[in-house]
């Protein structure tokens, strides 16, 4: 991943590095340095020459950078013929509003790449996303009702929105949202991310805007006893569990991709296992076997991107911002199915029952 790009002598020069240990230097696009050590963090020093028409003297251009990764800091100073031209400090901040390279991967979009690729030669125009939406609607008003898809609509959008409002915060460009029918829904941005936290954050947003509109449903369910709003409740809840699920190019599959990528300590990846491991139990002690089997295939999908943890271009997340991605992951798992659990139970819709008896197979 880039680390760092400044000017020296009217060119650019940039440092790409990555947690494997290696850095290499690279002055108008020209690599003159590269570095290779057993440890990523640490002090390392590019020294290349640069000759002059007309000068015999070269002169000597030395860079010297120390880099921490977790939580990452860089620390850099710029030396022209022993005389410091620059000096200065990276932060994650910096690298997340940096502008990706070509070859950094698109950020998250779903639900399926072809049908992304396809959606970008239409997406700059604003009827095609009135004729997906209109599409939608008539699409899953002929399998269930009207009603029941003006429902489903709301419970996309929402869900959709939720990876909007995520991209805006990091100041990425956005398309809107795009209803997909059979398919779902598909929120478009233009830009690429940088960072493991900016990928987590974006994906994680939209199962948690979904969770809210089911909470918001169950309770005006309590209040005004519409059992319309009990059916939105539990499927929109059953929606957003299975967007959660631990593959690609789902939510959770991101989600839990970013985590791995990000392990460079065994605590870390320790602490990640033992909550799916905690969630594994809580499920089979509730019966909730298929939420217990998808976690525990959560836990082994961190332990297996864990290894290859060196080889991603964004930056990784420190400890703390690990720990908090599973925790929100698990807390937004378990909430959804505590709301599938709690209509299943109190309600003798045997509608209500269904998204249980899927959870429980």
């Amino acid at each position: 991943m880039e680390l760092l790009n400044i000017e020296c002598l009217g060119k650019s020069l940039r440092l790409e590095g990555s947690m494997a240990g290696w850095q290499q230097l690279f002055w108008d696009e020209q690599l003159v340095s590269q570095k290779q050590q057993s440890s990523a963090d640490g002090l390392r020093v590019h020294i290349f020459h640069l000759h002059r028409p007309g000068v015999e003297k070269p002169l000597e251009v030395r860079l010297e950078t120390d880099v921490r990764w977790q939580p990452f800091v860089l620390d850099y100073r710029l030396v022209i013929d022993d005389e410091v031209v620059v000096s200065g400090q990276r932060t994650t901040q910096d690298i997340e509003r940096q502008t990706p390279p070509p070859n950094v991967p698109v950020t998250k979009l779903k639900p399926l790449g072809l049908l992304a690729l396809g959606l970008k030669l239409f997406k700059s125009a604003k009827v095609i996303k009135v004729v997906l939406a209109g599409a939608s609607v008539a699409a899953y008003s002929w399998l269930f009702s009207f009603q029941f898809a003006l429902g489903l609509i709301l419970c996309l959008v929402i869900h959709e929105y939720g990876h909007i409002r995520a991209m805006k915060r990091f100041g990425l460009k956005t398309k809107g949202i795009y209803l997909i029918p059979f398919m779902g829904g598909l929120a478009v941005s233009d830009d690429k991310i940088n960072t493991r936290w900016q990928n987590v954050v974006i994906s994680i947003m939209g199962p948690t805007y979904g969770m809210w509109l089911s909470v918001i449903a169950l309770i005006a369910y309590q209040f005004t006893g519409i059992e319309l709003l009990a059916g939105l409740a539990v499927f929109n809840a059953l929606l957003n569990i299975f967007n959660l699920l631990p593959i690609l190019p789902l939510d959770g599959g991101h989600i839990l991709k970013s985590i791995g990528y990000s392990q460079n300590h065994y605590t870390g990846l320790i602490v990640c296992v033992a909550g799916a491991v905690l969630g594994v139990y809580l499920s089979y002690m509730l019966g909730l076997t298929l939420l217990g089997v998808l976690l525990a295939v959560g836990s082994l999908e961190i332990i297996m991107e864990w290894k290859y943890r060196h080889q991603s271009h964004l930056l990784p997340m420190d400890r703390y911002g690990q720990i908090v991605s599973a925790l929100w992951y698990l807390f937004t798992v378990c909430s959804l199915a505590a709301i599938i659990w709690y209509l299943a139970s109190t309600s003798d819709n045997p509608i209500m029952q269904i998204p249980l008896h899927i959870l429980r197979g």
